[in-house]
């Protein structure tokens, strides 16, 4: 990172057109930490709250996440534990065999998650790479497999693709540290410090 003691990024929600710019993340970013807060709108156009804390080595491999969603009507927590090599346990050390072979998290809603493979798998420009994620979805504070691909296509560009059968693909700017900056119709920078 270029400044190794902390950032604070935010970004803005921009994927419901009824709601665009409601919301907003703010991301306390250290050298081996995040620690951010979510304000969205689900599809039902309930608002949520979603915390964060993950923890990475000096590798990018992520060591522990820590979630919290609160609604109206619930409040779920979810904490994950992996070993940086694919083995994953949950808050009471159960192992999840179903994260076997994930290295990586993608939380949605967050464009953060976005750069764990980038900054741990560092590609040569025109470089297309696969990674399998624990993908999490909140409201709900689910977690699946997913399988993913990155395209190195520029200096600090990179095409997202998931490789789930929904065709979904995105172009990501990062800034040089490898945090996306836009995501294009999901997610817009909106400050950093």
């Amino acid at each position: 990172m270029t400044n190794a003691r902390s950032r604070t990024i935010c970004w803005t929600p921009i994927w419901n057109k009824a709601r665009e710019g409601v919301g907003l993340e703010h991301l306390l970013l250290t050298e081996h930490a995040a620690d951010s807060v979510v304000l969205a709108f689900d599809e039902q156009h309930d608002p949520f709250r979603l915390t964060y804390r993950l923890t990475w080595d000096e590798s990018w491999r992520l060591r522990d996440a820590n979630m919290v969603v609160t609604t109206d009507r619930f409040t779920r927590s979810m904490t994950l534990k992996t070993d940086g090599r694919g083995h994953w346990r949950d808050g009471d050390g159960r192992a999840i065999t179903e994260l076997d072979g994930c290295i990586d998290i993608d939380i949605w809603p967050t464009p953060f998650t976005n750069s764990f493979p980038i900054r741990r798998e560092p590609m040569a420009v025109g470089e297309r790479r696969q990674f399998h994620v624990a993908w999490v979805y909140a409201p709900e504070l689910t977690v699946h497999p997913q399988p993913q691909a990155y395209t190195r296509l520029a200096d600090r560009l990179y095409l997202f693709e998931n490789l789930d059968g929904s065709g979904f693909r995105a172009e990501l700017p990062t800034d040089e540290d490898g945090i996306v900056l836009d995501y294009p119709e999901l997610f817009r920078r909106v400050k950093e410090t």
